[in-house]
């Protein structure tokens, strides 16, 4: 570390408890907290008949705002969209030169603002009401146009900014957010939107893996090591060599999994006996090893590697038959872990 930032670290720790950047920093904590416990009190009938206005339309969504508002309406947007909601945005400025007719009729229109009386907004408004589309103002003001023109108001309203000022949208803006969140969380409970539908909106990424990636993915990635219960040592450490997987899977003629031998096994088996000549597979394997399922998620089988305190499974097919090897090393490899 550079001399001079450790003196940075050492000056922090002495001025930390009287700091101005600390004390500034904990009240716009403590405002937003304050904030956005508020909203409680605005979790109402209206809140209510907004979700279901929502789940029961025909169309999408579309979300309008403008400044800050308009980038907290995107984030809703993406939020819905990927909990099972169809939403799209539109700024409020571009929709009064041209974007209307991305609203279709059956589509519900959402638009987000503090005031609830910026130009655009008063504009947009009574647009959308001409057209006859139902009309959900969430909305900092309800004495505002917006709050007035709106079929159904969700109320955001805030006392103060965590701006020392008190312009710069902070606390607005987070509350706008936790109505939105609020918003799609109900609107999954009330549709039964399950991980399953989020693995199909996610199949990207660490997430979409754990979501839908199955152990019968990553098995078939490995070699299969097995041996007959009548193999002989022999042939039992030439298999795991050859797989090199450091197991063998002891099978009967019909494919099913009798047991196992690890590296582990023959390390103890030789501490046992000094005569090789006659031993077998059978003699040496582990009954009952640990399996999952070659349908199974991906993350079942990492939940049993961590409980059990292994580094590999016997993946099973339907009846019993061996479908392969899933080694924790797969699962880090795809990020899983």
């Amino acid at each position: 570390m550079p001399l001079h930032y450790a003196r940075i670290k050492v000056g922090l720790r002495h001025k930390m408890s009287t700091s101005p950047i600390i004390s500034s920093a904990l009240k716009t904590i403590e405002l937003e907290a304050q904030s956005v416990s508020g909203l409680a009190a605005y979790i109402n009938t209206d809140f209510v008949e907004a979700v279901q206005a929502i789940a029961q339309s025909g169309g999408r969504l579309v979300i309008s705002g403008v400044g800050k508002s308009a980038i907290v309406a995107q984030k809703i947007v993406a939020t819905l969209n990927s909990t099972g909601t169809p939403a799209l945005f539109m700024h409020a400025a571009d929709a009064i030169h041209g974007d209307l007719g991305m609203i279709q009729q059956q589509d519900t229109v959402m638009i987000i603002s503090k005031s609830g009386d910026s130009p655009e907004i008063k504009v947009l408004a009574s647009l959308v009401k001409s057209f006859g589309n139902l009309l959900i103002g969430m909305v900092g003001n309800t004495q505002s146009s917006l709050a007035q023109q709106s079929d159904i108001v969700l109320n955001t309203t805030v006392e103060i900014e965590a701006c020392p000022n008190n312009l710069a949208p902070t606390t607005s803006t987070t509350t706008q957010m936790v109505m939105g969140d609020a918003l799609a969380v109900c609107l999954m409970e009330l549709k039964g939107f399950n991980s399953a539908d989020f693995a199909r909106f996610h199949p990207g990424g660490i997430l979409g893996k754990r979501l839908y990636l199955r152990v019968a993915d990553l098995s078939a990635q490995n070699e299969k090591p097995q041996v007959l219960p009548v193999a002989t040592l022999k042939e039992v450490i030439v298999e795991m060599t050859k797989k090199r997987l450091g197991t063998a899977v002891v099978v009967d003629d019909n494919n099913k999994v009798l047991g196992i031998i690890t590296d582990g096994d023959l390390r103890r088996m030789l501490e046992k006996t000094s005569d090789l000549s006659n031993l077998t597979a059978a003699s040496i394997m582990s009954k009952n090893p640990k399996t999952v399922h070659a349908d199974a998620l991906a993350t079942e089988a990492l939940d049993i590697l961590r409980s059990n305190d292994i580094s590999q499974l016997v993946v099973m097919e339907n009846n019993g038959i061996y479908g392969g090897i899933i080694h924790i090393h797969d699962l880090i490899r795809e990020g899983i872990i």
